[in-house]
């Protein structure tokens, strides 16, 4: 099996801050949980902006730039920023960042969806920002958009424009279809990199079945071209990534996907995440990829040639 990349989202849009005190939510606290889980061994850092008073999430240039250049001259790790942002960001707002930073990499959906998360309501009692329980309760009616000529767009303006490489959010086997679509129109060339997501109220629930169907496909579709990843939210999180592991596939952790290190005990870091998943797929006989080995793996462009 080739080497693993390990991935860690390292603090998303769908957890809130009344959720977990270790959720980061400033740019200090999510540059040093980055930087700790890039010590621990992830290649990749997954990562969204914050707003540092009240933890909303936001697509502020300004709030990016609280943390990118600390976690830029700290680590070599790949630095992935989110082109989703947020379900109730437009697109404009969500490209603003990586329209001017110019990452090596950005995560990409590749369609629209339902994105529910109103149930994480009934396990929250005590709420620190008034924001938060109707931003959750309101996902009963909240489709993310993510349209053809949305994704078209994307490609053409990070990828065409500014060079970056995509990790390809698959969360239900027709967005398979749909970056195959984009291959056989040029839009988009190898090596691609497929993220599996699992577990979102709207998306594929965590089954293995679903991932060896998922597998299936993305092979008869891409052949050789491709390399890809699971993440899965909630506590399906290690699970679903031994399983992709032990498939030669890659891993994704993080705080974004799943606040619990095991069975009731919040992960204090997300650090704690990077480590607990090195050590099993390690055990598994997989070796842990570098930063400069997953760019030559995934055809990354390099730090040197972005704006952060």
């Amino acid at each position: 099996m080739s080497k693993i990349i390990i991935s860690c989202a390292v603090t998303g849009s769908i957890h809130t801050p009344s959720m977990s005190p270790h959720l980061p939510v400033t740019a200090d606290q999510i540059a040093t949980q980055a930087i700790g889980a890039a010590e621990a061994g992830a290649a990749i850092l997954h990562l969204h902006a914050r707003d540092p008073g009240n933890g909303r999430p936001s697509a502020d240039p300004a709030h990016w730039r609280g943390f990118l250049p600390r976690i830029a001259g700290a680590t070599d790790a790949v630095i992935n920023m989110t082109t989703g942002g947020s379900a109730i960001m437009t697109l404009e707002q969500r490209l603003a960042a990586p329209m001017e930073f110019r990452p090596e990499m950005c995560s990409l959906n590749m369609g629209s969806m339902n994105f529910a998360l109103y149930p994480m309501v009934q396990r929250i009692k005590d709420w620190k920002h008034d924001w938060e329980r109707p931003f959750l309760e309101g996902t009963d009616d909240l489709i993310f958009k993510n349209t053809p000529r949305d994704i078209a767009h994307v490609l053409h303006v990070m990828g065409e424009e500014r060079g970056a490489r995509f990790e390809f959010e698959c969360y239900d086997i027709g967005h398979l279809t749909m970056l195959q679509h984009f291959v056989q129109r040029g839009a988009v060339q190898p090596p691609f990199f497929l993220q599996f997501v699992f577990g979102v109220l709207g998306g594929m629930a965590a089954e293995p079945d679903t991932l060896t169907h998922l597998k299936r496909t993305a092979d008869r579709m891409f052949g050789a071209d491709y390399q890809f990843s699971v993440l899965a939210a909630g506590r399906a999180q290690v699970p679903m990534a031994s399983m992709a592991a032990a498939m030669g596939g890659h891993v994704r952790v993080g705080l974004e996907d799943n606040l619990y290190l095991s069975k009731g005990v919040l992960a204090e870091s997300n650090a704690q995440q990077v480590r607990l998943i090195r050590g099993i797929v390690e055990a598994l006989g997989r070796v842990v990829a570098t930063p400069d080995e997953a760019r030559e793996m995934l055809g990354l462009k390099g730090r040197k040639e972005t704006a952060i």
